[in-house]
């Protein structure tokens, strides 16, 4: 089974990731840490984790899909180029599905793979409107968005986020532990 790739970033939210995680588990979805180096990540509330790889030695065939969470300065983090450029590079796979939540949207359309597809994301509107990156006429203000393999949400619907990524992955789990009945 291929694995699903989370990359990490400073102050990356920890609670985004809660049901995700969790529901890949359930899943029996393998999963790795990533980030630009194995040096450990803090994470927006302090928790401090450890990537088992960093962004270079990623072998991308062996991945099937990316969760991005929201962090307390999401501008600071696509300063990196090689944050983008890792994005953009596991992301061009065919079938690939991506996952992102809060301001990590952002992400996604500096690195190009927004374009011309539906998404959300939480951010003030007038940084997204301000933005080079967006393409406003595609936002959808909704908590969650579904765009063939892309899924994006507000932090705030991070259960619903979660419960569509393993839909999306056609994994097993039960939903009404995250409150969900379908």
């Amino acid at each position: 089974m291929k694995k699903t790739a989370i990359l990490l970033y400073p102050e990356f939210s920890e609670y985004e990731l809660t049901t995700a995680l969790s529901i890949l588990m359930q899943g029996g979805k393998p999963i790795t840490f990533i980030s630009l180096t194995k040096d450990s990540v803090r994470g927006e509330a302090g928790l401090v984790s450890l990537p088992e790889l960093a962004w270079n030695e990623v072998n991308y065939e062996e991945y099937d899909s990316l969760l991005l969470t929201g962090c307390t300065d999401i501008q600071e983090v696509a300063k990196s180029d090689d944050y983008i450029r890792f994005i953009k590079d596991i992301s061009s796979q065919e079938g690939f599905v991506i996952a992102s939540i809060s301001s990590s949207p952002f992400l996604l359309a500096k690195a190009g793979v927004l374009k011309g597809k539906k998404y959300t994301v939480g951010m003030y509107e007038e940084d997204r409107k301000a933005s080079p990156y967006f393409e406003e006429e595609n936002f959808v203000g909704e908590l969650v968005v579904e765009d063939g393999n892309l899924i994006t949400a507000w932090g705030s619907a991070f259960i619903e986020w979660g419960v569509t990524f393993g839909k999306a992955l056609n994994l097993e789990f039960e939903a009404a532990w995250y409150g969900k009945r379908n």
